[in-house]
Order: C-alpha cells, then structure tokens, then sequence
C-alpha cells in the first residue's frame, strides 16, 4: 500500500491497531495466568474481553472505507509482547513477578494510546466522525487501562513486592 495521503495513513493505522489488538488477544490469557494476585489476573481477563471489542471496532472501521484487516504483522508490539513473554518465563518471587507484568503491561497501554491517538486525529482530518468516536472511545479504555494498572500496582503490587527487598 502507498502512503499518498491522510486517509492512507489512516487505514494503514487502523491495520496496524488490528494487529496490535490481535496479538494481544493471544498474550493476555498468558499474562492472567501468570499473575498471582487475583486483582491483576482478573484485571488481564477484563481487559482481553474489551481488547476483543477494540479489534471489532477496527473490523467495522475497515470495513466501512472497503479495506480488509489484512496487513504487516506490527513489529512494535510483537517486540514488546517479546518482553511480556520474558517476564512470563522469568524465575520470580510471585509478587515480584506481578511488579513485573504490570510494567509489561503498562508498556502495551502505552503504545496503544499512542497508536490510538494518532488513528484518532486521522479520522477528524478525513472527517471519519464514526472512526474519530470509536478510536476516541477505545483510547480512553485504553487510558483507564493504564489508570487501573497504576493504582494497583501502588495500593498492591508494588508495596508486596518491596517488603521481598533485603
């Protein structure tokens, strides 16, 4: 695909989100499995049911500019899914562990929001006012997504896994 104008851009966005929101679908059941507290397990199980949401979205989205999902595997969030997956093997106090998913998660969110941002302000430019709600509406998961896992890890997480420190 040339990138000519906004609206490619836009579309090669959207394909990139629908990647990004693939392959989280396939690490966050990992990611609750391995969590030992049960708030953030639980947290990862909602947020895999709302990820499926987001990549429905996009689907739509897609759809209705008359393009298909099918695009470049995101390079981005396969490399940071990479780094998830490394915690998720990593020999670890389970608290300190937890500490850790948060931070992988975290970076996940990140680069979401991002990504969500930018798709957002495409779909203003082209005058997409369905996209430009539905990015709107999934960055703001996303960013609550990010509050959540901030507030746990300082109330939870974090605290138990510094009482592990010497």
């Amino acid at each position: 695909m040339e990138l000519e104008t906004i609206k490619d851009l836009y579309i090669h966005e959207l394909k990139d989100l629908y990647s990004v929101e693939r392959q989280l679908i396939g690490a966050l059941p990992k990611m609750a499995k391995t969590a030992h507290n049960e708030k953030l397990a639980a947290g990862f199980r909602e947020h895999l049911e709302q990820t499926k949401e987001h990549a429905k979205r996009i689907e739509h989205l897609l759809s209705t500019h008359k393009q298909s999902t099918r695009g470049k595997k995101c390079k981005g969030m396969e490399g940071i899914i990479a780094e998830g997956a490394e915690m998720i093997e990593e020999e670890a106090d389970p608290e300190v562990k937890d500490a850790g998913l948060i931070a992988a998660a975290q970076r996940v969110e990140h680069y979401e929001i991002a990504g969500y941002g930018c798709a957002r302000t495409y779909a203003e430019l082209i005058g997409d006012a369905e996209g430009e709600k539905l990015l709107q509406a999934t960055l703001q998961e996303e960013e609550q997504t990010d509050e959540k896992l901030t507030q746990l890890a300082k109330t939870m997480i974090n605290p138990a896994a510094a009482k592990k420190s010497d």
